[in-house]
């Protein structure tokens, strides 16, 4: 394979991943906290067409509210524990 071949094998007109290199699942949401797709896209994501990536990708953002923010952590607990 020639390096002209390898560019173009990296160059390939699909959608990219989504993935921030942040690899958490939520536990109660089941989805990435980075990326926000659920285990199986993101073991499917190679497979898919570019069709089923768009769909994908146009429901990520609506995902975000699915996650809880965090309850202020241990700081939390005491303030709750001293009131």
């Amino acid at each position: 394979m020639t390096h002209s071949d390898t560019d173009r094998l990296w160059k390939r007109a699909e959608i990219e991943s989504p993935c921030v290199k942040i690899c958490v699942v939520h536990p109660e949401a089941r989805i990435c906290t980075g990326c926000l797709r659920t285990i199986d896209e993101i073991g499917g994501w190679s497979r898919f067409s570019a069709d089923e990536r768009k769909a994908i990708m146009a429901a990520l953002p609506e995902r975000a509210g699915l996650l809880k923010k965090r309850r202020g952590g241990r700081a939390g607990r005491l303030a709750r524990d001293a009131g």
